[in-house]
């Protein structure tokens, strides 16, 4: 009986640090929106910092893939996407952190949704998440929290969504590569 009300303090713990510092990345970014813009003229490393920020937000829009399609025609597409993979999978960890934490807030909130995800992830948790990382959809966020409330294992978690945000990473870095080479041939 103990060690259950140790695991649900140490769940609580860890969901209010990750709530705590998704709110910080949110404040952070509204108060410093111009800074997140200009720091895609730091190249990979404002890739990195971007990526990680659009990433790591659910509420705020970060202008993530608009970064890596431009510098993606700039820089060299291969390590643009390759760097947007590894900092938006940072910055998913901190949202996987949440639903591990959170997992009965989740159900109170979501009660007829939520259900469904989990016993999705349950059936199809690893191809789920890989799938969910490597296209755009609204659908990734609440996969990343059915993952951590049931436990999918954070490694894994974190080279699933590696995989599959490189995966998207490398598309738009590319047709940013392709389309801005194409657009001032014509222009």
């Amino acid at each position: 009986m103990r060690n259950y009300f140790r695991k649900i303090r140490l769940e609580y713990i860890v969901s209010a640090v990750s709530v705590a510092i998704t709110v910080a990345i949110i404040v952070a970014i509204v108060r410093n929106l111009d800074v997140v813009r200009s720091l895609s003229g730091y190249g990979y490393a404002g890739v990195l910092v971007v990526s990680i920020l659009a990433g790591g937000t659910i509420i705020v829009p970060v202008p993530g893939l608009a970064v890596v399609f431009s510098l993606g025609g700039v820089l060299n597409p291969l390590w643009v996407g390759m760097v947007a993979g590894l900092g938006e999978a940072l910055g998913a960890v901190t949202i996987y952190l949440t639903g591990m934490g959170g997992r009965t807030v989740m159900q109170k909130r979501f009660p007829r949704f939520y259900p469904r995800m989990v016993d999705w992830v349950r059936r199809r948790g690893h191809m789920a998440v890989f799938l969910y990382s490597a296209v755009l959809n609204p659908f990734f966020y609440p996969l990343t929290l059915a993952s951590g409330a049931l436990r999918l294992g954070l490694w894994r978690f974190f080279f699933l969504c590696w995989a599959g945000k490189t995966v998207k990473g490398l598309t738009v870095a590319y047709a940013g590569y392709f389309g801005l080479r194409w657009l001032f041939n014509i222009g």
